[in-house]
């Protein structure tokens, strides 16, 4: 899979741009500020329907005007496609050139993986951040799991307005019941999805892992992978909302659930989140991005598109090279502040002020 061509119509401080890439590596350097972000972003917008930078819409428009326009073409083993993304009131995307009816609809169409200098807080902040990887991932490959974890937000949100409910107006508390087998349900799937794919990353993380750290035997580093999760089906998961009903009731929101699922990695046998060096942290993030990698390409039978925004500054040389080198076969987009030099076939574009301005 790789993407061919990136129009931008007003899309942030891009006036009109049209980007050509090439299959193998693309570099996007220039001077901070000056537009690399947004050529990634506007790739992701239409590989997963939104930004990974913000959640307003309307940030995406250049100042001043009142639509911006995204269109990406690209090309997959058994067809070529594009899909646009039109934004000015609303949102509407369109995959060659028809209206998509959910966002939903355009995910899977192009498969990214994205690296940021942000993501090395899947590893250090808290759960929330470490599930979001996971659905995001999923979500990238199996679109009806985010219907599900949309569905059982819902009725979460529905159940803690409840709660409040009975501890303020003396609500019966029987009706919970009808909440509790909703989440239940849906619990119950997401839980099948999560650990189907993490049991995934458990059997490619330690060999991948190694291949970057490069230890020798007297100094290597192990590393683990473990979910945590209390709705695994849906009678415990029911019978855990009952036994913390009390509980509920005062604080005013659910406590128990997939809601508060955690990821947890370890190197050498510690939690890196608390434990780990900087160093362990960075490369049990890239360990944990180059699995999204390998089963995404084994889930959709090619590899995805590789971006990396703003990637080398987070790394020293050795881990530079040997992420590189872990990567075969695959469309890399990646963005830095100078143009560096890596082997194969590359194309170097320099952004400046929203202009691509040499090739």
């Amino acid at each position: 899979m790789n993407i061919d061509k990136i129009q931008l119509e007003n899309f942030r401080n891009y006036k009109k741009q049209e980007i050509l890439l090439n299959k193998n590596i693309n570099i996007i350097y220039g001077d901070n500020a000056q537009g690399k972000t947004n050529i990634i972003e506007a790739i992701f917008l239409c590989s997963m329907g939104k930004s990974f930078r913000t959640n307003k819409d309307k940030e995406l428009i250049n100042f001043g005007e009142r639509f911006s326009k995204v269109k990406i073409s690209y090309t997959k083993k058994d067809r070529e496609g594009n899909i646009e993304a039109d934004i000015d009131d609303k949102k509407i995307f369109l995959v060659n050139g028809v209206k998509q009816n959910k966002i939903s609809d355009i995910i899977g169409k192009i498969n990214v993986v994205i690296f940021t200098p942000d993501n090395i807080d899947i590893i250090k902040d808290g759960p929330q951040k470490r599930r979001k990887f996971l659905d995001m991932m999923i979500s990238s490959l199996k679109p009806n799991y985010l219907h599900i974890l949309n569905q059982y937000n819902k009725v979460l949100e529905q159940r803690n307005n409840y709660l409040k409910q009975i501890k303020l107006e003396n609500k019966s508390e029987e009706l919970l019941e009808i909440w509790d087998e909703q989440l239940a349900k849906f619990s119950s799937q997401i839980y099948e999805y999560r650990n189907k794919y993490t049991e995934a990353i458990k059997t490619k993380i330690e060999v991948i892992h190694n291949s970057i750290t490069k230890c020798g035997k007297d100094n290597e580093e192990i590393i683990k992978v473990k979910y945590i999760s209390n709705g695994k089906d849906i009678d415990s998961f029911k019978k855990a909302l009952i036994n913390s009903r009390k509980i509920d009731i005062s604080r005013g929101y659910t406590a128990t659930g997939i809601h508060r699922d955690d990821l947890i990695i370890y190197v050498n046998h510690k939690p890196v989140s608390v434990f780990g060096s900087q160093g362990q942290q960075r490369t049990a993030i890239l360990s944990l991005k180059l699995c999204e990698l390998e089963i995404v390409k084994e889930e959709i039978g090619e590899t995805p598109i590789l971006l990396l925004d703003d990637f080398m500054s987070e790394l020293d040389v050795k881990r530079r090279t040997s992420f590189l080198e872990n990567i075969k076969d695959c469309q890399v987009i990646l963005t830095c502040t100078d143009k560096i030099d890596i082997r194969g076939n590359v194309k170097s574009l320099y952004v400046k002020n929203g202009l691509i301005e040499k090739e």
